[in-house]
């Protein structure tokens, strides 16, 4: 079993509230575990009108599944107008 995980580390900049930041992520999140059915979360900056960090998960029996997985999830974040992406970082958790 192969587990990839990736952060993302997004910027809003014309979020002017928490509400516009998630007007704008919303859309990444859902649209990430639509169309790729892998587990997808905000998972930090949820005080911070506009940053955004976005972590997924994907696990399958091949690591290059999951590398070609991550880098479609990460063509379709850097897809969006409204965000910067600032950063990305993938990292391999190990399974027994």
């Amino acid at each position: 079993m192969e587990v990839l995980a990736a952060r993302f580390e997004l910027r809003v900049p014309s979020a002017r509230s928490l509400k516009d930041k998630r007007r704008a992520v919303r859309p990444i999140i859902d649209g990430i575990a639509a169309r790729f059915s892998i587990s997808c979360a905000e998972v930090a900056h949820a005080d911070d009108h506009q940053l955004a960090t976005v972590g997924v998960a994907v696990v399958s029996g091949s690591a290059a599944i999951c590398e070609s997985v991550v880098d479609d999830v990460e063509r379709f974040v850097w897809s969006r107008p409204d965000i910067d992406v600032l950063d990305v970082v993938k990292s391999w958790i190990e399974s027994e």
